[in-house]
């Protein structure tokens, strides 16, 4: 069974950082996409970046320049560096693994909180 989980997340002051982490078991770490999302309470669930197996990388433009993705298949694992974190970044953040970089894959974890307060 697929299983993906995300910590590092929490309560942080406008212009701080946070660093979001996401293990994966099983074949996961065989996806040639992964990805982060985010999402607010009545908003659709939004793409902040997304990283091939090649490192190939791709992020949402409100975040373009302060988060980076990373991913290590070796341990299984990909991150989320977020720097100059704004009030607007707060949401729950979702890791994600599939197939397609213009759309989420079907393997989600359950999603970590991020708030930023002003």
């Amino acid at each position: 069974q697929v299983q993906m989980a995300e910590s590092g997340g929490g309560l942080v002051q406008d212009g701080g950082s946070l660093t979001l982490s996401c293990a994966a078991s099983g074949y996961i770490f065989s996806a040639p996409v992964m990805g982060w999302y985010r999402q607010v309470p009545g908003k659709q669930r939004e793409l902040v970046a997304t990283i091939t197996r090649d490192a190939d990388t791709r992020y949402a433009d409100s975040v373009k320049g302060r988060f980076t993705i990373y991913r290590d298949d070796a341990k299984t694992l990909m991150t989320l560096q977020m720097n100059n974190l704004k009030p607007e970044d707060t949401g729950v953040y979702y890791c994600n693994a599939g197939t397609n970089v213009n759309s989420a894959g079907p393997y989600w974890g359950q999603g970590t909180q991020v708030t930023v307060s002003s």
